[in-house]
């Protein structure tokens, strides 16, 4: 593969799934029952062979720091390169970036001291399965200046994307930004590959001008010039831009065929956490469901993701339902379509029903 570092935003579009960004930063977000949003990209890039990778960090980003640690999951605790956290401003300024344009000016000095030609730069909030030399390859095969990585799949609700219009040869012709349509489109996913002197450059330039919008200001002008390719992402993406996103993308993983894509072949690394098998007693039925380490259950658990050390009561039946760490549930208790974060409690006895498209949510912590 040839030299390529990564940089990787953790907190862009935290607006997003708002509930649950709102003690963490978007890649911080606990998925699958042990992972974190962060480890998807983070390994994608790892098993691509790139060694080097820049977090851009922004506000609640303790939780972020204590799972990615030295980075010695994903093999990047090293003395050159490694994973590198950056700051959320810019050497001269102590204000938070509000942009993507004002988070890279803050990556200058790592981007100006990196000696890797190409540069991938990628969001956090996905969950997907690329391997980013093939599209570096593509990339030096176009002679591009941007190549961007999309994903085609039906509009939904939310309008916040990029969608592109592709010719036969993947040139890029026109992009359309936060429009509502209807049908399978050709999503942008936040992937750019782009060669380091020409992004300096092009920082450079749209800093100087006071240019704000990365979309705008660097990727249409670009286009302009007619050397701006896509690159298709194939198989299963989990774009995290809502909670009902983030609840449909957890059931997907009760599909065994999903497991197999995201979890088969190359490895989605995160933090070692040891902790005792599961214990499922006498009492407990559980059916389609993902149950981790550390769980207790004595109840009924159907369709549903258990994260690590969850307890659930005797004569208690949950039934689509994502409890994260560390919760507790009493005895007799009846959950549907309910998502709880971590470290929260649910008395004997109580009954919660969402609905798939707006599930029932519960706030890290909380006491019912």
């Amino acid at each position: 593969m040839a030299s390529t570092v990564g940089v990787i935003f953790t907190s862009v579009n935290d607006e997003n799934a708002s509930e649950l960004t709102k003690v963490r930063s978007k890649g911080s977000i606990p998925y699958g029952g042990r992972y974190r949003l962060v480890d998807f990209v983070l390994s994608n890039m790892v098993n691509s062979g790139i060694t080097t990778v820049g977090m851009l960090t922004k506000n609640n980003y303790q939780s972020l720091m204590d799972h990615l640690g030295s980075g010695k999951e994903w093999d990047l605790a090293r003395k050159e390169g490694g994973l590198i956290l950056l700051p959320p401003y810019s050497d001269e300024s102590e204000i938070l970036y509000k942009n993507r344009i004002e988070a890279l000016k803050g990556a200058t000095a790592f981007l100006k001291k990196a000696k890797e030609d190409f540069v991938v730069l990628a969001d956090s909030d996905a969950v997907y399965k690329l391997d980013y030399s093939k599209v570096i390859e593509e990339h030096i095969a176009h002679n591009a200046d941007i190549t961007m990585v999309y994903h085609e799949h039906e509009c939904g609700e939310n309008p916040a994307y990029i969608l592109m219009d592709t010719e036969k040869d993947g040139k890029v012709k026109s992009i359309d930004i936060n429009v509502k349509v209807d049908g399978v489109k050709k999503h942008y996913i936040n992937v750019f590959v782009v060669r380091t002197t020409y992004l300096l450059n092009v920082l450079q330039t749209v800093i100087a001008r006071n240019l704000t919008s990365f979309s705008k200001d660097i990727i249409i002008p670009a286009i302009k010039s007619g050397k701006v390719y896509g690159y298709k992402l194939d198989g299963y993406y989990g774009n995290i831009d809502s909670l009902q996103a983030y609840y449909k993308s957890n059931m997907d993983l009760l599909d065994k065929s999903v497991r197999q894509e995201i979890f088969g072949e190359r490895d989605v690394y995160t933090k070692v956490n040891d902790a005792p098998p599961a214990k499922i007693t006498a009492t407990a039925k559980v059916t389609n469901s993902l149950v981790h380490d550390g769980c207790l259950v004595e109840g009924t658990v159907e369709n549903c993701i258990l994260f690590r050390n969850v307890i659930v009561g005797k004569g208690t039946h949950l039934k689509n339902c994502i409890i994260m760490s560390e919760n507790v549930i009493g005895e007799d208790c009846n959950l549907s379509y309910v998502v709880s974060d971590k470290d929260s409690s649910i008395s004997s006895g109580v009954t919660l029903a969402g609905c798939e498209q707006k599930p029932y949510f519960i706030n890290k912590g909380s006491r019912i």
